[in-house]
């Protein structure tokens, strides 16, 4: 599985976000820049990572003074040099975004303070947020994005016979953000999220969120087993689960009996950050 990292203001308003399009045109990188950025992750704070090694994407967008979006870049991991980005830019002070994901398509950089996913889905992220001064010189600068998402991963103890009536996994969730403010560094609104997995295997499902602040809560994670016609078969709804951003939540239990009580403990993967116990 592939993981990120970035850094990343809380509005009191819940919404369904919409997705926002921007009529731009974004380069893969300009061909004979003056400005030349090298972008890679940062795992923890001793530890980099290759950007292909955790991100399928990259986007970013360069602001000047004037808070105008000058320059915006797509880069997959199928292009040459992914995260190398040249930049033709002229003298004067700037505000680079940088944000790495794992989406299905590119993510929407509207402003310093705002950064939107398709479909409002949140992969494993990382983003910068910083100043650039250009002087007409050439030059070459590094950029260490961190991660800014906290995953909860879901460990369904039912058995296959327990299992067998359930088609598919609905993951409702709120109290996270599904949209980033690079500048905060956490994410700007209250979101109501909703994902979809089939049932795996080793019944493990993860799930991700922007904090608004380091440490957070989800206020509920309601997980719905449905069937083949979309009837619910069982359900369980766990509150105030403590997420952060590089933490894992860890929630283990079963869909079905035991009142629905899932146990939860934050720990960390050692590409992440700390270690936390929360009891349920």
């Amino acid at each position: 599985m592939r993981q990120l990292l970035i850094a990343v203001a809380v509005l009191t308003l819940f919404s369904c976000e919409k997705v926002i399009i921007e009529d731009e045109v974004c380069s893969n990188s300009d061909a004979d820049g003056n400005v030349t950025l090298h972008i890679s992750p940062i795992q923890n704070v001793t530890r980099s990572a290759a950007l292909s090694d955790v991100c399928g994407r990259l986007n970013v967008a360069v602001f000047d003074s004037d808070g105008k979006k000058v320059k915006a870049v797509a880069q997959t991991v199928a292009d040459a040099g992914f995260g190398s980005v040249s930049l033709s830019l002229s003298d004067g002070v700037y505000t680079v975004i940088a944000v790495g994901h794992n989406c299905t398509g590119s993510a929407t950089i509207t402003s310093t303070e705002k950064v939107t996913f398709p479909n409002n889905k949140v992969t494993d992220t990382f983003s910068y947020c910083g100043q650039l001064s250009v002087t007409g010189d050439r030059q070459d600068v590094n950029i260490n994005m961190m991660r800014s998402v906290a995953m909860v991963r879901i460990r369904l103890t039912d058995d296959a016979k327990t299992m067998g009536n359930v088609a598919q996994l609905k993951f409702y969730y709120i109290g996270g953000s599904s949209t980033l403010s690079p500048s905060a560094g956490f994410g700007c609104v209250n979101s109501k999220q909703t994902e979809y997995r089939a049932v795996s295997d080793d019944g493990v499902y993860y799930l991700y969120t922007l904090p608004h602040t380091t440490d957070d809560i989800l206020t509920k994670v309601t997980i719905t087993g449905l069937d083949a016609g979309d009837n619910i078969v069982g359900e369980c709804t766990l509150e105030n689960v403590p997420i952060g951003i590089n933490y894992i939540t860890d929630c283990n239990g079963g869909l079905f009996g035991g009142g629905g009580s899932i146990g939860i403990s934050i720990y960390i993967d050692p590409q992440w950050d700390g270690t936390k116990k929360f009891n349920f």
